[in-house]
């Protein structure tokens, strides 16, 4: 067959006239013209075929009613039942709280059934107190935070268990760690710091260099402030406000202001990391790029060449 004859076939979905053999091309109608796919619109030589004139076949329905590709029924509820249990720490989901937690529990069981004299020696070397951090500032500063002040039914102890279970949740191991630790530290340092000047100045007497202070409620209130802007609005107000109104209430009964500065200081520091935890989440849950063939993404953006 020549060229155009070749051609005239592909055009017209038939042989050209005279051809020897002549047939209809598959699935042509009963004129010879090509037949039309079902369910697809706009083929070329033909009429446009309308989604509804296709009939559409439905999956078939499980025992239960739904259809075969449709999750279970009892699958939303049994998310809402699970919910509560996302509450607490778990070694796969939050490691770093749950790890923690057990190192808490057992200095804080330690404290409370150990030798007297050991405990006492082991807490005055934890103390972040300005002698301390004068000679060795990183180890106090790690030390003082794996005590608690109180023990473990403490308020801070409990607001530890469900404060960094939920940020964790949301911003995963390390940057809780960092903004744990962060809070401790900076409020630490802007609370000792003033002290050593004071008795410098000679308007605190020389005793206020060795006060005891550890614990880990200089961090835990920095996890609520952060974890603040992380919840939605009509949790992050009555949280804020309850918590703040707790730190401010301490603090004209005037009992341990160096200490209740240092909450309502930490408080302040996790509200402030609002806008970098927002980013740290946001890159977080962000899926992952499509990768083409030499590992680079798949899905450039507008106008690049």
């Amino acid at each position: 067959m020549s060229w155009l004859g070749t051609a005239d076939r592909t055009r017209t979905g038939r042989a050209p006239s005279g051809a020897p053999g002549r047939q209809s091309a598959p699935g042509a109608g009963p004129d010879g013209q090509p037949g039309l796919l079902p369910g697809i619109p706009r083929q070329r030589g033909g009429q446009e075929v309308a989604a509804h004139d296709v009939p559409v076949q439905e999956a078939p329905a499980g025992q239960d009613g739904t259809p075969a590709g449709a999750p279970p029924a009892g699958a939303r509820v049994r998310s809402w039942w699970l919910l509560p249990w996302r509450l607490l720490p778990t070694p796969a989901g939050t490691p770093f709280t749950f790890g923690y937690a057990l190192l808490l529990v057992a200095t804080s069981l330690f404290a409370e059934y150990g030798d007297p004299g050991l405990v006492s020696e082991l807490l005055q070397g934890s103390s972040t107190d300005v002698v301390h951090l004068a000679q060795s500032p990183l180890m106090v500063l790690v030390a003082s935070a794996l005590w608690i002040a109180g023990g473990m039914t403490s308020a801070y102890a409990i607001g530890f268990l469900f404060v960094l279970t939920a940020l964790e949740r949301r911003l995963g191991a390390l940057r809780t760690a960092a903004v744990f630790f962060g809070g401790h530290a900076l409020a630490t340092l802007a609370t000792e710091l003033p002290v050593a000047f004071s008795v410098a100045a000679g308007r605190l007497p020389e005793t206020s260099l060795h006060r005891l202070d550890y614990g880990i409620s200089f961090g835990v209130m920095t996890c609520i402030g952060a974890l603040a802007g992380l919840l939605p609005a009509w949790l992050r107000w009555p949280l804020l406000a309850g918590v703040g109104y707790l730190a401010v209430t301490d603090l004209l009964a005037y009992a341990d202001p160096l200490t209740d500065w240092g909450h309502l200081l930490s408080l302040t520091l996790g509200v402030a990391a609002w806008p970098l935890l927002r980013r740290w989440r946001t890159h977080r849950t962000r899926p992952a790029p499509l990768l083409g063939e030499l590992g680079r993404p798949a899905l450039q953006g507008a106008g690049t060449s």
